[in-house]
C-alpha cells in the first residue's frame, strides 16, 4: 500500500508539534498526561513514516544518477535493493497507521469456566489456566486469581484472574471463545477419547474512571460462604453477591474470608463486564464487523482445538494448526498462535481500507 506525501507530511509536522509541545514545559497536569500518550502512540508512525520518506528521497536521487555512466553501475545496485525494500517499509507504515483499540494496552480480566465434559473439562479448565500462567510470565505479566471454584477432580470449574502488564488485553483478546480438548481421559479405563470444552473469556480492565456505578443500582446480598476455603469459609458471613440492577448482571465472590476483600474484587469483576458491555454497544456495528474478521469474539464460538492423539492445535479462525501441542500448553508457543492471529487481524484491516 502506498502513502501519498501529503499523509507523510501530515504525520511528520503533527509529531514535530508534540515534540516542542513536550519539550515547551508548559504542560501541566491532564494536558500533559494527554501530550504523553499522543506522542506514545506517534512515535512509531512518525519513525515509519520517517524511513518511508527517507527511501523515496534516495530512489529519487539514485535515479538522477542513472544519466552518469561513471555512477550508473553503483546507482542500479542500490535501486535495486531499495526497490525491494520500500514495499516492506510501507507495508509497515500502513500497519503503524491502522487505528489502534484504546483497550489494547490495558490489563484484562481472564474468565475460564469448564463447559460441556463432566470432570474432563474442568481439568481441562485447568490445564488452560497453566498455560495462560506460562505465557503470562513469558511475557513479564503478573496474574492474581480473583475468585475460583475448584473441581473434586482436579482443575477448576470456574476461575477469574486478573492480568496485568504491558500490552495483555492486545494478546489475550484472541483467546475469547470455546476451546476444545480431544483426549483419553485419566478416567477413562477403556482407553477411547473424549471431547470436552471451556469456555475463555478476556475482558479489558477499566478504571473507576471508565465506569462510574451509582451505589443506588446496587443489590448487595452477604451470606456464609459454602464449599473448600479454610476453616473460617463457612462460620462468618463473609460471601457477596453484587446485582446491577439496570443491566440484570450478577458477580459473587466468597473466596476471602473478609467481606470487605469480597466485596472488592466483585466490585472489580463488575466494572470489568459493564465495560466491555459499553463497548461493545458504543462500537456498534463497526465492531461487530471487526470481529467478524477474525472470528467473532463471542464465547459461544467454538475457536480453536487442542488434539492430544495427534499432538496438535488447530485454530479455526484463520485455520491454522501447529504439530506443538506441548509447546502451546506450556505457553511457549501460544505466541505464535496470537502472532498469527493479530497478523491475519492487520491484513483484512488493511484490506478492507482499500475497498
Amino acid at each position: 500500500m502506498q502513502i501519498p506525501e501529503e499523509r507523510l507530511r501530515q504525520i511528520t509536522e503533527r509529531f514535530a508539534e508534540l515534540e516542542a509541545r513536550m519539550a515547551s514545559g508548559q504542560l501541566e497536569g491532564e494536558a500533559f498526561v494527554q501530550a504523553s500518550r499522543d506522542y506514545s502512540e506517534l512515535e512509531p508512525v512518525a519513525k515509519a513514516a520517517s524511513e518511508v520518506q527517507a527511501m523515496r528521497e534516495e530512489i529519487a536521487g539514485l535515479t538522477e544518477m542513472l544519466a552518469d555512466p561513471e555512477m550508473k553501475a553503483m546507482a542500479e545496485d542500490e535501486l535495486d535493493h531499495l526497490r525491494k525494500a520500500l514495499p516492506q517499509a510501507e507495508h509497515a507504515l500502513a500497519i503503524a497507521m491502522l487505528p489502534k483499540d484504546e483497550a489494547d494496552q490495558r490489563p484484562a480480566m481472564l474468565e475460564i469456566r469448564a463447559g460441556t465434559g463432566g470432570d474432563e473439562a474442568a481439568l481441562f479448565a485447568g490445564d488452560l489456566f497453566r498455560m495462560y500462567e506460562r505465557f503470562a510470565s513469558e511475557n513479564g505479566w503478573k496474574v492474581e486469581p480473583v475468585s475460583m471454584n475448584a473441581s473434586d477432580a482436579g482443575g477448576f470449574k470456574e476461575i477469574v484472574a486478573n492480568v496485568t502488564g504491558q500490552g495483555v488485553f492486545a494478546k489475550l483478546k484472541w483467546e475469547s471463545g470455546v476451546h476444545r480438548v480431544q483426549r483419553v481421559p485419566v478416567t477413562e479405563s477403556g482407553g477411547r477419547i473424549h471431547t470436552s470444552a471451556a469456555t475463555v473469556a478476556v475482558l479489558p480492565e477499566p478504571t473507576e474512571v471508565d465506569v462510574q456505578i451509582n451505589d443506588n443500582d446496587l443489590k448487595i446480598d452477604i451470606y456464609r460462604a459454602s464449599g473448600a476455603g479454610g476453616q473460617h469459609v463457612n462460620t462468618t458471613d463473609s460471601a457477596v453477591r453484587i446485582t446491577h440492577l439496570p443491566s440484570g448482571l450478577v458477580v459473587i465472590q466468597q473466596d476471602e474470608r473478609s467481606q470487605h476483600k469480597n466485596r472488592a474484587k466483585a466490585m472489580q469483576v463488575l466494572r470489568a463486564r459493564l465495560y466491555e458491555k459499553m463497548r461493545e454497544e458504543a462500537q456498534g456495528e463497526e465492531a461487530a464487523a471487526r470481529r467478524a474478521m477474525v472470528g467473532s469474539g463471542d464465547r459461544s464460538e467454538r475457536i480453536r482445538t487442542y488434539n492430544f492423539p495427534q499432538g496438535r492445535v488447530t485454530d479455526h479462525r484463520i485455520g491454522l494448526t501447529l504439530h506443538k501441542l506441548d509447546e502451546v500448553l506450556a505457553g511457549t508457543a501460544l505466541g505464535e498462535v496470537v502472532d498469527a492471529l493479530t497478523a491475519e487481524d492487520e491484513a483484512k484491516r488493511l484490506a478492507a481500507m482499500g475497498e
